[in-house]
């Protein structure tokens, strides 16, 4: 086990994580998924988690290992389809991990997701935290319009709503 990482997974709290995505941040990214998903039928989420909690942590989860789990929790694979997309954050260790559904993976890959993921943390690497996520929901979408495109999509299969953890 990481000692460092352990300190900062239980260094972060819940009430840091409302202080980095205020609720004015948690709306425009709302409205960010939302003004997205008019432009293609793919379904994208966005959960932020502060930190890694009880067993996860003390087994050193990565944020990878955490994120494949609540793609399925969070049932992002349930899109009729299989074209949903989660962006996951885990604040305490500032990883992105993007976890797309069989239908969208096949056709843009493990690399287009790392190069949105490192793009994204770079911004938050200057607290730019909701222009960071904002910038990574349009990467996604570039990839969703080129694969599932649509003039207007009416069709709304998972929330828009961020998901805090």
């Amino acid at each position: 086990m990481n000692l460092k990482r352990l300190i900062k997974h239980l260094s972060m709290s819940r009430w840091q994580l409302r202080r980095y995505f205020p609720e004015k941040s948690l709306q425009a990214i709302e409205l960010a998924i939302k003004s997205s998903e008019t432009r293609h039928q793919g379904e994208i989420r966005f959960a932020v988690e502060a930190s890694l909690e009880g067993a996860p942590l003390f087994r050193d989860q990565s944020s990878r290992e955490r994120a494949i789990h609540l793609f399925s929790e969070l049932r992002i694979w349930d899109t009729e389809h299989n074209n949903g997309v989660l962006i996951y954050l885990l604040l305490a260790d500032k990883r992105v991990e993007i976890i797309a559904d069989r239908g969208i993976h096949t056709k843009t890959g493990d690399a287009e997701w790392e190069k949105i993921c490192r793009d994204m943390e770079r911004y938050f690497q200057h607290a730019e935290y909701e222009a960071g996520v904002i910038a990574g929901i349009q990467a996604v979408t570039q990839h969703m319009i080129r694969h599932y495109a649509t003039e207007h999509n009416t069709r709304n299969e998972l929330p828009d709503q961020p998901v805090l953890l």
